[in-house]
Order: structure tokens, then C-alpha cells, then sequence
């Protein structure tokens, strides 16, 4: 399995307690959060990555050379942001697989990803997104589905007292994405204009996780991560 690991994020919320690094490089329980997301995927069988970067790229190639040097991985690196849609466009041109499975590097979701893998191709689907149940959230978009677990609508941030929402682990078809995408700016939305202006033109399957789940992107789960990760066993 191959895996596009978004790690170009500015980290602007955790500005206040992580300064001068990547977000994904946060020290989390001692060590760059980075370094649980690869070795949890590497326990998961995932062996070859693209690293989509961008904010201080210099940093994570440097903890690439030092954590894993063996690891098998090319990068991408973004001059300017081109936004989730653009990052992922110019990473996944790397990728040699046609289903990647693509990660926020500030997520960590503990998901069964050779599962997530054989409901894409089961269903045939174009894109799978991995589904969090939540309660009393505001903080993200929920996802609507149907009985099958086809993703029927994406909705905007608002008060929800139960629903899913979309935890950071997708699968996409490569060639699909690059033909639907070929005629968008440089600079676009993955959620905007490609998941929901695509939404009924082509297969969205939801996967539905009951495991751990922790976003890393706000100072109060920052400080949560902490203490989740300091037993970490991959």
C-alpha cells in the first residue's frame, strides 16, 4: 500500500505553543507527532509514501533522514500553498498506485486500513473517506449517508449533536482525481471542488471507524496528545 502523508500545513492555531516548527512536527510525548502517523501506517503495511510539503519542508526531510532513513519515499514540496485540492494533485503525480491512501499528518485515526482498502474496491468507489461518530461537535463538517455507507452530502461547520464527521484518512483513485481536477486553478479546494462538486457524479463510500481519534490542529487537543501518546504502541 501507498500513502500520501499531507504534512505542508501552516499549524496557524498552534502558533502559541509551537512556534518554529511544522505542525506535524509538534513534540508530542517526547517525540514529532509525525513519527507516530509513519509508524503506526508502517504496522498497518502501508510501505511506500509521498510526503506533501510545504511550511518549513526543510525540517521534515531533516527528520526523515534521521528517523528513517531506509524508508522508501519521494516528496513533493509546495513553493506557494495550493490549498488540500492542489497539494494533493501535485503529490499524487508521484504516486506509482492507482488508490493511494492519502493522511492529514496532524490526524491520527486508528482505523483498519487494509479493510478500508477492500470496501474501495468492493464498491468500486472513486473516492472512501474514513467516518468518525461524534456528539455536540461544532468544530468540523458532518457527512451525511445512506444505509450502504454512500456518502450523500458534506456539510458546512455548525452545532451537531450526533453525526460523522470526516476523519483524515481517504482513498483515492489517481487517475479519476487527476481527470476530474485537470481543468481547476492551481490553487483549489479537495473538499470544495472536488468531494462535493464530484459528489454526485461520482462513488464516495463512507468508512466507519469506532477507533481512537485525536486532531492535533488546536491547543486544547495539542495539550490532550500529550498524554494519549505517551504510552504509544504502534
Amino acid at each position: 500500500m501507498q500513502a500520501i502523508i499531507l504534512a505542508g500545513g501552516l499549524g496557524t492555531r498552534l502558533k502559541t505553543v509551537v512556534a518554529d516548527k511544522p505542525k506535524v512536527l509538534s513534540p508530542v510525548a517526547g517525540k514529532p507527532f509525525l513519527y507516530y502517523i509513519i509508524e503506526y501506517l508502517q504496522k498497518q503495511g502501508v510501505t511506500n509514501y509521498v510526503f506533501a510539503l510545504g511550511y518549513l519542508s526543510e525540517q521534515v526531510l531533516d527528520f526523515l533522514q534521521q528517523y528513517y532513513p531506509s524508508l522508501s519515499y519521494q516528496y513533493s514540496i509546495e513553493e506557494t500553498p495550493l490549498g488540500t485540492g492542489g497539494g494533493i494533485k501535485k503529490a499524487i503525480q508521484l504516486a506509482t498506485e492507482e488508490n493511494v491512501l492519502v493522511v492529514n499528518a496532524d490526524t491520527f485515526f486508528d482505523i483498519d486500513i487494509a479493510k478500508m482498502f477492500s470496501v474501495h474496491y468492493a464498491a468500486n468507489a472513486q473516492c472512501t473517506v474514513s467516518l468518525k461518530l461524534m456528539k455536540d461537535f461544532d468544530r468540523y463538517g458532518s457527512v451525511e449517508i445512506d444505509t450502504v455507507n454512500k456518502i450523500l452530502s458534506f456539510k458546512e461547520k455548525a452545532l451537531v449533536k450526533e453525526g460523522y464527521i470526516n476523519g483524515g484518512y481517504l482513498i483515492i483513485n489517481k487517475n479519476y482525481y487527476l481527470s476530474a481536477t485537470k481543468n481547476l486553478p492551481q490553487i483549489f479546494s479537495f473538499e470544495k471542488d472536488f468531494l462535493e462538486k464530484e459528489l454526485n457524479k461520482m462513488l464516495i463510500k463512507g468508512f466507519i471507524s469506532e477507533g481512537y481519534f485525536i486532531d492535533i490542529g488546536i491547543p486544547q487537543d495539542y495539550a490532550l496528545s500529550q498524554q494519549v501518546f505517551a504510552d504509544f504502541k504502534a
